[in-house]
C-alpha cells in the first residue's frame, strides 16, 4: 500500500538501539525505558520535551530516507496522478488555470504573499531549469537547523490567486508538477525566493530539508485536534483538567453516540465542512458561505472550533493561518464523505444546520501511507465498520469511504483519562503517574472481551474503568497525599509491573483468546496501515464472520504505540454508527430513504414472506368476502350484550368517571416549598425582591410548541379557578380568556411575549412570574440562532426570550423553570442558585408514609422495581422476536437506518395482528406474541364494557415522516378488515391537533356528557376511554398526558442509540401514571395474572392452540434461561393462557356464543385450576411462562433470509406440544375470577377495561437495548441510564470523577451535574461565565423538579395562588381586636368633660375630672381589679372566673389591610424607605460609632454606663465635643417651635427578641417627617439589632440587664430623658434659652405599634349630646403634632391614647379625654415626673403601676379617646422571651407556677429565672394562698402599699402612697382582707399601717431582698403587735443564693 517500504532504518545504529530498547523494556518492572527515536535522534535539549510527548519520527523524513537508500531492493511504485478537470491548462510551468508560475516570467511582477506565507520555488521534473513559483505558509517548511516544520502543507497558487491548498499532491496537480512519485514537498519545494535590491524575485537559498524533521506527539495538553471541537484556551471554560473533553465529544455515547452535532453545537463549523464533506474542492459557489459563517460570530467561543494547537496536521483541508483551524471538519481525504451523500442524493450542500454526521466528518490526525477501503465492504460485512481511533497516529483512508465511519471518541477518551492525575497534581502530587497508554488498551481489550454479543460498549463503562484502575494502583499515593503534605521525594515504585508495549499485544492476544474470537487482535511491524489493510483483507474474505471488535496494535517502532479498534459487528457496528448521526440528520436520512422509494425493498420483501402471497392481497380478498355480514354480526353481538347487562335500556358503564381537578397533598406541600423559597429570596439583605411592594400577581406559562400541551395546560389554568383567585379574570370566564396566560413558544410568540414585557413595566406593584414549562427543551444558545436566522426562527427562542435583559433586570418578574429533567440546567454554568432548587419531595421518609393520597406515583423507578424477582408480572418488557427480526432485516438491508427497519416491521407485526384476531389465524405466524396480546386486547376491550370504552395503545415513532407512514398502513389495514368502528388511529404530532373520526366523536360525547356540537377532543387526556392507537410521533414529547386508559406504551421504536439520560427518562415519562392506593401494586399485578382472560381474548380457537402450546413447551422447556428472558414478556404467556377468551368466539357465531362458550370450556370442578395449586407453583407457572419468541433466541441464529427460518421455528414450537391446549386455556380461562365456580364467570369477564385501569399501571415494551440499559444497575443499585451523559447539550466536565449514587437525594444529584458538568458552546448558559460564584446566579430564577405526570403544573397554579394569597397577607395585619374591660364598673361620676368638640383638653376642666383607678386595657383581663372610693362592687359584677388553662386562649384579633401609614418590620423594602433604611448614598452601608454615656444615679447607689450607636446619617441629632468626640447630650427642641417638619419628642422603643418582626420601620407612619427614633436594646441583642437595623440609632442597656424585664428599659429611658434634659437645659441657657422653654416630652412606644386611628365627630345633632362619628386611618405624625400642639401641653405628666377595637361604641369616643391609665404608646413628660420612678424589676404591669405612681404624685394623666392605636399580634419575643426552666437538669418539662416559691433551705430544685419574675408570676396565679379571705371578695380588696402587683383576676387591692402629700383613695370605712408590702422603704412607717382597718383573719406579706431585712421591717414596722407569724411561713422564691431569691413572710391578723 503506497509506500510501504518507507521507514525502514537499515542502520546497525538503529538494530542496535532497537534491540536494546526491546531487552530492557522486558526485563524492566519498574522503569520505563527511553523511546528508541530519542536515544537514537533527539538533542540533548530536546529530550526532555520528547519524553513528555512522546516523540515520535517524522514518517515523511523516513520515507525521504528510505527512497534514497533501499531503492535497489524495492522497486519503486508509480505514482499515478489524478487526471486533471476537463478543460483546464496542463502546460508544463503553468497552473490550471493558465497562468505563468515561471520565476523567469513573473519575477518582476507584484505578487500578493499573505501574513505568515513564504515564496518558494518548486522544481518539476518536466521543466529541469525553471523554478516554479509557490506562496507557502512558512509553518509547514523547516528552520535553518532543518527542525520544526510542521507535517503537512499550506499553500496558495501565485499565479490564479487560488488559496487553500491543503495537500501538496493537490497543489502539485494544480501546478502541474507531472511526477512521477507521489509527490512531497520536501523533494520539491527547493529554494527560498527573495527580491534582489532592483526588487526582482531571485533564487534564494536552499531549503533545509535534511534536518531530523520531530514533532512531538500532540499532548493531551493541546486540545486534540481529532475531536470534534477543540476547545478555546480564551473563552472555552477554565478546564479543570487540561484535556477537558471537548465540547463535541460524548463520552456517553455507546462508544460514540448521538451528538446534537454541528447544526445546533457549532454553528460556524456546518460551513467550514461543507467543503470537505462533499467533496475535496472548494467550488466558488460554496467559499462565500463559509466566509461569512466565519466571520459572523463576534467573538470566537461562537465559533468552538478554534485551536491553540496550532495548525493542524498534514492533509487538514481547508485550514489557513487566518482562521486557525477552521476547517479541522474536513474528512481526511480528498473524496471526503461524498459517497455517503450521495448515496442520501444529496448533491449540493445541504441547508445550513444539517450538514452531515459530527464524528463522522472529523478528521483523525493521521500519517503514513494511505489505507485503500475496499469497494462492496458494506454488501460484503452487512455493516460499516466503526473504526475509534486510539492512540498515536492513525493512517489515512482512502477508497471506499463511504462503507466506513472514523469517530476519535476513544482518543479523547484516551486523553481525558491520561490527565486523571492532575487533580492530584494541584496538591503537589507531581510524582503520581496517569494510567499508561499500555495499560489503557489493555483494559479497553478486557472490556471488550467481556461484552456480550448484543451489548454494545459505552464510553461511561471506560472512563470509569481507567478511573477505577488507576485509582487502585495508586491507592497508597493518593491517600498520602490525601493526608499529608507532599513530601519532597516520590514514593516508592508500584508493586505492580506496567505492562510494556513489547508485552501488550501479547497481553492483549491472551485476554481475547477466551472470547470466542468475538475481539480478534491484530498486531503491526510498521504501522497501523498494515493491520487495517489486513483487517479489510479478512472483512471481505469473510474471516471475521464472528467477529465483533478488531484491536489493531503497533507497538514494535518505539516506546510509544500506535492503536486503533475498529467495531465490526453488524449489531454494534450498525448501532455505533447511527447514534453519531444528530436528531436532525437521523431525521434527514429517514426522510430521504422515504423519498427515494429505497424502503420499497423492505416493502416487497414483507410480501414474499406470506405464503398466500401478498397481505394486501389477501386484505382485499377478506374485505371481499366479509363485506356486510361480518361488521353487522359483530355490532349485533355487542348490542346484545349491552342489552343484556343493562335492564333499564341506557348503557352504564360504573367504572367510567372523569376525576374532578383537586389539589392534592403533594402538589400543596411543593407550592407551599416554592413559597417559602420566594419568600427567602425577599428576605435575603441583596434587596432583589420586594414583596411588601406587590399588590397582587399575574404570570405567563411558556410551553413548547405543542398544540396537544398548550390545550392541557389552558385547561389546566382554566379548571384551577387561579385567574380568579387572583384578580385576573371575573367569574364565568371562558377557556379563550386563559389563552393571554400560556405561550406557545412557537413564530408567533415574540409578540405575546414583548405584550407580557411592557405589562411587567407598566405594573411595577403586580409581581409577574414566568413560568418556563418543560424547561429542559430548547436550551439552543441565541448566538446560535444568530447565525441561523435564515433556517429556522424558533431555534434558541428561549434564550432570546426568557433570558433576554429586560426579564433578568426587571425587578418584579420571578422567573419559574419547571422540567423533570433539571440535569442541564445544572452545570457549571448555570444561571440557578443551589439554593433556589425545589425537588419534589419523596413520598416516603424511613418507611413512613409523608402525605397521605389516595393514589399513588408510578414512575421509572418504580417499573424498574417491577422488573426485579418476586413481582408477579414486570411492567417492562421487550420482544425478543421483534428484535431478532429487525436483526435479521438489518443484515439483509445494510443501507437503511433501523429505524426505518424497525417501523415496517412493527406496522407489519401490527398489521398481521389485527388479521389474526379477524380471524385470518395464518398471520399469526408473522407478528410477535406481544403485538398480538396488544391487538386482541385493543380490539376486544370495548365489548367487555356495555358503554363500549376500550383501552388506548401509545404506539412511539419519534421521527414524523415514519409515524405518517404507519398512519397510513394501520388505517388501511383497519379500512379492509372492517375494523373502522372498533378503534380509532389517532395521529398525535406536535403541531397539530387531535382528529377523531364522527363515530368516535358521538361516542366521547356522550361518555362525557358534552352538548356542545362544536366540541372536539383537544387534548389525550379527553380521550379517556376510547379504544384507539395513538401513534406519537415528534423527536422529542413535550409534557403531553395521556390518559388513564392507557393500558399499553409501546415504545419499541424509540432511538435507542441516543443514550444520554434525559432522552431516555422522556421517553420512558409517558408510561408515568397514578395507581390506587386502595389495591398494593403487587395485588394489582397478581390480578392481571388472574383476570386474564377477562382483557386479552384471542380469535379463533386455532390462535388459542397456538399460543397456549407455545407457552406449554416454554414451561418444559429443557433450555435453561437467564433470569432476563422472563421479562422478555411474561405477559405473553398471560395472554396466552387468557387465549381461551370467553367473547371472541368464531366470526360466525350465534350472539349467545359467548356464555357457552365460556361454560364448556370451563374446567371440570377438580380440574387443574390455578386457584386450586400450591401458591409456590401458581408463582412458579406465572413467573415460567414466557412466549415462543424467546425459543426463537436459543435456536441457531436467523439466516439471512429470515423468512424460512422464522417460519419454521414457529411450526416447531407449535407442533410440539399438542396435548396441553386444553388443560391450559381451561386453567386460564377460569383463573379470572376469584369465586372458582363457572357461574359467575361471564359477568367477571365483561368487566370494563376502565377497572383496571385505575389500578395498575400500562406496561411498556422496549427495545432490547434500552431495555439491558434501564434495568441494569451499578454496585450501588442506581439504574445505569441514570449514570449516562445527562443531556446532549452538556459535556462531562472530566473523567475523574465520582458515580452517581443510589443513595443521591436530587439535591446532591444536582450538585453532582453542577461540579461535573459543562454546557457545550451550543447552550443557552455556555456564556455565564461566573462559574459557581454567586454573583453568577441570577437572584429570581427558581427551578421546580419533579418525575413526570406527577401533577407540577398544578402545583405551580397552586403556588400562584397562594402567592397571591401571601401578598394580600402582606399587605394585611393581625392586629387585636379586643372590647375594654370593666366598663360596667366604672360607675357615672358628676364629672364628665363636656366640650365634645375640643380639639385638646381644657386644663382647668380636665383637673377636675375624677382619676378612673379601674384598669380597661383587655390585656389586663386577668390582672387584679383596683378599687377606689368611686366603686361599689358586688363580687359577682366581676367577670367570670377563668380556669388557669384559659388564661393561654388565644387573643382576639382582626385582620386588617395595612394603610400608607403602617409601620413596619425588617421584612418591607420599598424605593422610598431605602435610605432611611440606611442605603444612603453619601453614607457606606453599616457605617455607625459607639459613643458611651454614663449618669449618676443615687438609687442605684452606682453610675450608669449606656452606650449608644449612632450610625453617620443620624450624627446630627446628638452634640458631641468635637466631631467624632465624647458624646455630650441629645439635642432637644423648644417648647415654642411650631415647624411642621419634623416630630419634636423623641420616640423610644425597648424591644427583645424582635430584631426580625418589631415595628421600627416608621418612616411611612411619620409620613416622611424627620424624626428621632431610639431602639432600647439589651447588650447582648446589640449585634443582631445592628445587623437588621444598620440606621437606626439604639441605646444598649448595662450588661446587669440582660436577664431584666422591661420595667428596666423604661427606669433607664426616662432616667436618661431626665439626665438628658438637664444637659441640654445648661447648654442651652448660654446660649439665651430658658430652661422652661427646653421640650421636656419623650414618646415611649411598644414595638408592636402598627397604625394610628383618628375619630372624627359630627355634633350636628339637636341636643348637644347627640353626634355620629367615623373612624379613620392617620399617621403618627398627624398625632404626634396634634398633641405636641396641645395649649398647657407641659402641665400634663403623661398622655396617651385608646386601644383600638373594631367593637368600640360611641359611649368611648363620646368623651375626647380621660384622666385615666395609659399603655402602649404614651408621651410622658420627663420633668413633671422626675421624682416618679419605673420600678425597675418588673416585668409584668409596670405601667399600671407607674400609672398609679404618677397620679398619687398629683400629676395629670390624659387619653386622648379620640386616637387609637392598633397593636399588632407578633408571635415572637417581647414577654415571650422568658422561659422558665430548672437550674439543674436540662429536661425541658413545663415548670408550674406553683413551683416558683418554696420554704428557704429546702431542697427544693431551684429556677433558672429572675427572682422578681418568679414572684410576679407566682402571685398572678397562687396569690390566693396568701390571702385567703380576698377570694372573690370586692368589698375588701388587699391594701398594696406603693406598689401594683397583679394578684390575679378573683383579687382586687387598693393602691395607697406612703409618700407625704399624695393623693389616695379614701379608705376610712373599708376594711382590707388583706395587706401586701413590697419592698417597703423608710416612708412606710408603723404609724402609717395604724390607720388601716383589718378584717379578722386577714393576710399580710411582707417581700423583703433577704431574710434579714425581712426581720428588720417586721421590728420597724411593729407588725408583731397586730399579726401572728409562725415559722412555717417563710417563703423565698425557687432561686439559687447567687440569684439573690426574693423572701416572704406571711401572717394573720389577730
Amino acid at each position: 500500500m503506497g509506500n510501504s517500504y518507507a521507514g525502514q532504518l537499515k542502520t546497525t545504529r538503529f538494530e542496535e538501539v532497537l534491540h536494546n530498547s526491546i531487552e530492557a523494556s522486558l526485563r524492566s518492572n519498574s522503569l520505563v525505558p527511553r523511546p528508541v527515536f530519542s536515544q537514537l535522534y533527539l538533542e540533548a535539549e530536546q529530550q526532555l520535551s520528547a519524553l513528555e510527548g512522546g516523540s515520535r519520527v517524522d514518517n515523511e523524513e523516513e520515507e525521504e530516507e528510505g527512497e534514497g537508500g533501499s531503492e535497489q531492493n524495492c522497486p519503486p511504485t508509480l505514482y499515478q496522478m489524478h487526471p486533471p478537470p476537463e478543460g483546464c491548462c496542463i502546460t508544463d510551468g503553468f497552473c490550471q488555470a493558465g497562468r505563468d508560475l515561471r520565476l523567469v516570467s513573473i519575477s518582476n511582477e507584484p505578487i500578493d504573499v499573505p501574513a505568515g506565507f513564504l515564496l518558494v520555488g518548486a522544481k518539476s521534473p518536466s521543466l529541469p531549469d525553471h523554478l516554479l513559483v509557490c506562496a507557502v505558509d512558512k509553518r509547514f517548511l523547516p528552520d535553518d537547523n532543518g527542525h520544526n516544520a510542521l507535517l503537512g502543507f499550506s499553500g496558495n497558487c501565485v499565479g490564479c490567486g487560488k488559496k487553500g491548498f491543503c495537500y501538496f499532491t493537490e497543489f502539485s496537480n494544480h501546478i502541474n508538477l507531472k511526477v512521477t512519485t507521489q509527490p512531497k514537498k520536501q523533494k520539491h519545494l527547493k529554494y527560498y525566493l527573495i527580491r534582489n535590491a532592483q526588487g526582482a524575485l531571485t533564487k534564494g537559498p536552499l531549503i533545509c530539508w535534511k534536518g531530523s524533521d520531530f514533532r512531538s506527539r500532540q499532548t493531551s495538553a493541546g486540545a486534540c485536534s481529532s475531536s470534534l471541537f477543540p476547545l478555546l484556551e480564551s473563552s472555552g471554560p477554565p478546564a479543570p483538567f487540561p484535556s477537558e473533553p471537548v465540547p463535541g465529544t460524548n463520552p456517553s455515547a455507546p462508544l460514540g453516540a448521538a451528538q446534537a452535532g454541528p447544526a445546533s453545537d457549532h454553528p460556524s463549523l456546518t460551513a467550514a465542512m461543507g467543503l470537505a464533506v462533499f467533496n475535496g474542492k472548494d467550488s466558488p459557489k460554496h467559499q462565500p458561505l463559509v466566509k461569512n459563517n466565519l466571520s459572523a460570530g463576534p467573538r470566537p467561543s461562537a465559533l468552538g472550533i478554534l485551536s491553540n494547537s496550532g495548525p493542524p496536521k498534514k492533509r487538514h483541508k481547508g485550514w489557513s493561518p487566518e482562521s486557525p483551524s477552521a476547517a479541522d471538519g474536513g474528512y481526511p481525504q480528498g473524496g471526503g464523505n461524498r459517497a455517503k451523500y450521495e448515496n442520501a442524493g444529496v448533491t449540493c450542500m445541504p441547508q445550513v444546520g444539517l450538514v452531515g454526521p459530527a464524528s463522522v466528518t472529523f478528521p483523525v490526525v493521521a500519517s503514513g501511507e494511505p489505507v485503500s477501503v475496499p469497494d462492496n465492504l458494506l454488501k460484503i460485512c452487512k455493516a460499516k465498520p466503526v473504526i475509534f481511533k486510539g492512540h498515536g497516529n492513525f493512517p489515512y483512508l482512502c477508497g471506499n469511504l463511504n462503507d466506513v465511519v472514523v469517530s476519535p471518541l476513544l482518543y479523547t477518551c484516551y486523553q481525558n483519562s491520561q490527565s486523571i492525575s492532575r487533580a492530584y497534581e494541584q496538591h503537589g502530587a507531581s510524582t503520581i503517574q496517569p494510567i499508561s497508554e499500555e495499560m489503557q488498551l489493555l483494559l479497553t481489550v478486557y472490556y471488550l472481551v467481556q461484552l456480550a454479543a448484543d451489548q454494545v460498549p459505552l464510553m461511561e463503562d471506560l472512563e470509569q474503568i481507567f478511573l477505577r484502575s488507576w485509582r487502585e494502583s495508586h491507592l497508597t499515593e493518593i491517600r498520602q497525599y490525601q493526608q499529608a503534605p507532599p513530601q519532597p521525594f516520590p514514593p516508592a515504585p508500584s508493586a505492580v509491573a506496567p505492562v510494556t508495549s513489547a508485552q501488550l499485544p501479547w497481553l492483549a492476544g491472551l485476554a481475547a483468546s477466551s472470547c470466542n474470537d468475538s475481539v480478534h487482535i491484530i498486531e503491526c511491524t510498521y504501522s497501523l496501515a498494515e493491520g487495517l489493510s489486513e483487517m479489510f483483507r479478512l472483512l471481505v474474505e469473510g474471516k471475521l464472520a464472528k467477529t465483533n471488535y478488531v484491536v489493531i496494535i503497533c507497538a514494535c517502532r518505539n516506546a510509544t504505540i500506535d492503536s486503533c479498534i475498529a467495531v465490526t459487528g453488524k449489531y454494534q457496528a450498525r448501532i455505533l454508527s447511527e447514534s453519531l448521526l444528530t436528531p436532525a440528520e437521523y431525521q434527514k436520512e429517514v426522510n430521504y430513504e422515504l423519498v427515494t422509494g429505497k424502503v420499497d425493498s423492505l416493502g416487497a420483501f414483507f410480501s414474499t414472506l406470506c405464503p398466500e402471497g401478498d397481505i394486501d392481497i389477501l386484505l382485499d380478498k377478506f374485505h371481499q368476502e366479509n363485506q356486510g355480514h361480518i361488521s353487522s354480526s359483530l355490532t349485533a353481538a355487542s348490542v346484545t350484550k349491552s342489552a343484556s347487562l343493562d335492564v333499564a335500556g341506557t348503557p352504564v358503564c360504573t367504572s367510567y368517571h372523569l376525576e374532578p381537578h383537586h389539589i392534592r397533598p403533594f402538589q400543596l406541600a411543593v407550592a407551599q416549598k416554592l413559597l417559602s423559597h420566594v419568600c427567602s429570596i425577599a428576605d435575603s439583605s441583596t434587596q432583589n425582591l420586594d414583596l411588601g411592594s406587590f399588590e397582587k400577581v399575574d404570570f405567563l406559562i411558556c410551553i413548547p410548541p405543542s398544540e396537544v400541551t398548550y390545550q392541557q395546560t389552558l385547561l389546566h389554568v382554566w379548571h384551577s379557578g387561579v385567574l380568579l383567585e387572583l384578580g385576573l379574570e371575573e367569574e364565568h370566564m371562558t377557556k379563550q380568556r386563559a389563552e393571554q396566560y400560556v405561550l406557545k413558544l412557537d413564530a408567533e410568540a415574540q409578540t405575546k411575549f414583548k405584550a407580557f414585557l411592557q405589562n411587567s413595566f407598566q405594573n411595577p406593584h403586580t409581581l409577574f412570574v414566568l413560568i418556563h414549562d418543560h424547561a429542559h427543551w430548547d436550551l439552543v444558545s441565541s448566538t446560535v440562532h444568530n447565525l441561523y436566522s435564515q433556517s429556522d426562527p424558533s431555534v434558541g427562542l428561549v434564550d432570546r426570550l426568557l433570558n433576554c435583559r429586560e426579564v433578568k433586570e426587571a425587578p418584579n418578574i420571578v422567573t419559574l423553570h419547571v422540567t423533570s429533567f433539571p440535569y442541564a440546567l445544572q452545570t457549571q454554568h448555570t444561571l440557578i442558585s443551589p439554593y433556589n432548587e425545589i425537588h419534589w419531595p419523596a413520598s416516603y421518609s424511613n418507611g413512613v408514609e409523608l402525605y397521605h393520597e389516595n393514589k399513588r406515583y408510578f414512575g421509572l423507578s418504580e417499573f424498574i422495581e417491577s422488573t426485579l424477582s418476586g413481582h408477579s408480572l414486570p411492567l417492562l418488557r421487550y420482544d425478543s422476536s421483534f428484535e431478532a427480526m429487525v436483526t435479521a432485516l438489518g443484515k439483509r438491508f445494510p443501507r437503511l437506518h433501523s429505524a426505518v427497519i424497525r417501523t415496517f416491521v412493527l406496522v407489519q407485526h401490527y398489521a398481521a395482528a389485527m388479521m389474526a384476531v379477524r380471524g385470518l389465524s395464518q398471520m399469526k405466524n408473522y407478528t410477535s406474541v406481544e403485538t398480538l396480546e396488544i391487538t386482541q386486547n385493543l380490539i376486544n376491550s370495548p365489548k367487555q364494557c356495555p358503554c363500549g370504552h376500550g383501552l388506548m395503545v401509545l404506539l412511539r415513532v419519534p421521527c414524523s415522516p415514519l409515524a405518517a407512514v404507519a398512519y397510513e398502513r394501520l388505517a388501511h389495514v383497519r379500512a379492509r378488515l372492517a375494523l373502522e368502528e372498533h378503534f380509532e388511529i389517532i395521529l398525535g404530532n406536535p403541531s397539530s391537533g387531535i382528529t377523531v373520526g364522527k363515530h368516535f366523536l358521538k361516542q366521547l360525547k356522550m361518555w362525557q356528557k358534552i352538548e356542545d356540537a362544536e366540541w372536539r377532543p383537544q387534548t389525550y387526556l379527553e380521550l379517556e376511554g376510547l379504544p384507539c392507537i395513538l401513534i406519537f410521533s415528534g423527536m422529542d414529547p413535550h409534557g403531553e398526558s395521556l390518559p388513564r386508559s392507557l393500558r399499553y406504551c409501546d415504545l419499541r421504536l424509540i432511538n435507542s442509540s441516543c443514550l444520554v439520560r434525559t432522552a431516555l427518562e422522556q421517553e420512558l415519562g409517558l408510561a408515568a401514571y397514578f395507581v390506587s392506593n386502595e389495591a398494593p401494586l403487587e395485588k394489582g399485578a397478581r390480578n392481571e395474572a388472574l383476570e386474564s382472560d377477562a382483557e386479552k381474548l384471542s380469535g379463533t380457537d386455532e390462535d388459542e392452540e397456538l399460543v397456549t402450546e407455545g407457552s406449554a413447551l416454554e414451561k418444559r422447556s429443557p433450555v435453561k434461561r437467564e433470569r432476563s428472558c422472563s421479562h422478555d414478556s411474561v405477559s405473553s404467556s398471560i395472554s396466552s393462557k387468557a387465549s381461551s377468551s370467553a367473547l371472541c368466539g368464531d366470526s360466525s357465531a350465534p350472539p349467545a356464543g359467548p356464555s357457552q362458550g365460556e361454560q364448556a370450556r370451563s374446567p371440570p370442578p377438580g380440574g387443574p385450576t390455578e386457584e386450586g395449586r400450591a401458591p409456590g407453583e401458581r408463582q412458579r407457572l406465572r413467573a415460567g411462562w414466557e412466549p415462543p419468541a424467546v425459543i426463537s433466541r436459543h435456536s441457531p441464529g436467523l439466516a439471512p433470509p429470515p423468512d424460512p427460518s422464522l417460519r419454521t421455528c414457529r411450526r416447531s414450537i407449535r407442533r410440539s406440544a399438542p396435548s396441553s391446549s386444553s388443560q391450559l386455556s381451561s386453567s386460564g380461562s377460569s383463573s379470572s375470577s376469584m369465586v372458582p365456580a363457572a357461574g359467575p364467570l361471564v359477568l367477571q369477564a365483561s368487566q370494563c377495561s376502565m377497572t383496571k385501569a385505575c389500578r395498575q399501571p400500562p406496561i411498556v415494551f422496549l427495545p432490547k437495548l434500552v431495555y439491558d440499559m434501564v434495568t441494569a444497575t451499578d454496585s450501588s443499585g442506581l439504574p445505569k441510564a441514570a449514570s449516562l451523559l445527562p443531556s446532549h447539550s452538556v459535556v462531562w466536565a472530566s473523567s475523574f470523577r465520582p458515580l452517581l449514587s443510589k443513595t443521591m437525594t436530587s439535591t446532591e444529584q444536582s450538585l453532582y451535574y453542577r461540579q461535573w458538568t459543562v454546557p457545550r458552546p451550543s447552550h443557552m448558559d455556555y456564556g455565564n461565565r461566573a462559574e459557581g460564584r454567586v454573583d453568577g446566579f441570577h437572584p429570581r430564577r427558581l427551578l421546580l423538579s419533579g418525575p413526570p405526570q406527577i401533577g407540577k403544573t398544578g402545583a405551580y397554579l397552586q403556588f400562584l395562588s397562594i402567592l397571591s394569597r401571601m401578598l394580600i397577607r402582606l399587605t394585611e395585619v393581625d392586629v387585636y381586636d379586643e372590647e375594654e374591660i370593666n366598663i360596667n364598673l366604672t360607675e357615672e361620676s358628676e364629672w364628665h368633660y363636656l366640650q365634645l368638640g375640643d380639639p385638646w383638653p381644657d386644663l382647668e376642666l380636665f383637673k377636675k375630672l375624677p382619676f378612673d383607678y379601674i384598669i380597661h386595657d383587655p390585656k389586663y383581663e386577668d390582672a387584679s381589679l383596683i378599687c377606689s372610693h368611686h366603686q361599689s362592687i358586688k363580687s359577682e359584677d366581676r367577670g367570670m372566673y377563668r380556669k388557669p388553662e384559659d388564661l393561654y386562649v388565644r387573643r382576639q384579633t382582626a385582620r386588617m389591610r395595612l394603610s400608607k401609614y403602617a409601620a413596619y418590620n425588617t421584612y418591607h423594602h420599598c424605593e422610598q424607605c431605602h435610605q432611611y433604611m440606611g442605603f444612603h448614598p453619601r453614607y457606606q452601608l453599616y457605617e455607625s460609632t459607639l459613643h458611651a454615656f454614663a449618669f449618676s444615679y443615687s438609687m442605684l447607689g452606682e453610675e450608669i454606663q449606656l452606650h449608644f450607636i449612632i450610625p453617620k446619617s443620624k450624627e446630627h441629632h446628638f452634640v458631641f465635643s468635637q466631631p467624632g468626640g465624647q458624646l455630650e447630650s441629645m439635642r432637644l427642641p423648644l417648647v415654642t417651635d411650631k415647624s411642621h417638619e419634623y416630630i419634636k419628642s423623641p420616640t423610644f422603643t425597648p424591644t427583645t427578641g424582635r430584631h426580625e418582626h418589631g415595628l421600627f420601620n416608621l418612616y411611612h407612619a411619620m409620613d416622611g417627617a424627620s424624626h428621632l427614633h431610639v431602639l432600647v436594646v439589651k447588650e447582648y441583642e446589640m449585634a443582631i439589632y445592628k445587623k437588621y437595623w444598620p440606621n437606626h440609632i439604639m441605646l444598649v442597656l448595662p450588661s446587669i440587664f440582660n436577664s431584666a424585664g422591661v420595667g428596666a428599659a423604661h427606669f433607664l429611658i426616662k432616667e436618661l430623658s431626665y439626665h438628658n434634659l438637664e444637659l441640654e437645659r445648661n447648654r442651652q441657657e448660654e446660649l439665651g434659652v430658658k430652661p422652661q422653654d427646653i421640650w421636656p416630652f419623650i414618646v415611649i412606644s411598644d414595638d408592636s405599634c402598627v397604625m394610628w386611628n383618628v375619630v372624627d365627630i359630627d355634633c350636628g345633632g339637636e341636643r348637644s349630646r347627640e353626634f355620629s362619628w367615623s373612624e379613620r386611618n392617620v399617621s403618627l405624625k398627624h398625632i404626634m403634632q396634634h398633641i405636641e400642639a396641645s395649649p398647657n401641653i407641659t402641665h400634663y405628666a403623661l398622655i396617651g391614647m385608646r386601644k383600638w377595637s373594631s367593637k368600640t361604641g360611641s359611649r368611648e369616643v363620646q368623651e375626647p379625654f380621660s384622666r385615666c391609665h395609659v399603655h402602649d404608646f404614651i408621651v410622658l413628660n420627663v420633668d413633671l415626673t422626675q421624682n416618679v420612678q419605673y420600678n425597675q424589676n418588673r416585668f409584668t404591669c409596670d405601667d399600671v403601676d407607674f400609672n398609679l405612681r404618677v397620679h398619687s404624685a398629683g400629676l395629670l394623666l390624659c387619653r386622648f379617646n379620640r386616637f387609637s392605636v392598633m397593636k399588632k399580634q407578633i408571635a415572637v419575643g417581647g414577654h415571650r422571651s422568658f422561659h422558665i426552666t430548672s437550674k439543674v437538669s436540662d429536661n425541658p418539662m413545663a415548670i408550674m407556677p406553683a413551683q416558683y416559691i418554696c420554704a428557704p433551705d429546702s431542697k427544693h430544685t431551684f429556677l433558672a429565672a429572675p427572682a422578681q419574675l418568679l414572684l410576679e408570676k407566682f402571685l398572678q396565679h397562687h396569690s390566693h394562698r396568701f390571702f385567703p379571705l380576698s377570694l372573690k371578695n370586692h368589698g375588701h380588696p388587699v391594701l398594696s402599699v406603693d406598689c401594683y402587683l397583679n394578684l390575679g383576676s378573683q383579687i382586687s387591692v387598693c393602691y395607697v402612697s406612703s409618700r407625704p402629700h399624695s393623693l389616695n383613695v379614701s379608705c376610712s370605712d373599708l376594711k382590707f382582707s388583706g395587706l401586701l408590702l413590697y419592698l417597703c422603704d423608710s416612708f412606710v412607717g408603723a404609724s402609717f399601717l395604724k390607720k388601716f382597718h383589718f378584717l379578722k383573719g386577714a393576710t399580710l406579706c411582707v417581700i423583703c431582698q433577704d431574710r434579714n431585712s425581712l426581720r428588720q421591717t417586721v421590728v420597724r414596722l411593729e407588725l408583731e403587735d397586730e399579726w401572728q407569724f409562725r415559722l412555717r411561713d417563710e417563703f423565698q422564691t425557687a432561686n439559687a443564693k447567687e440569684d439573690r431569691p426574693l423572701f416572704f413572710l406571711t401572717g394573720r391578723h389577730i
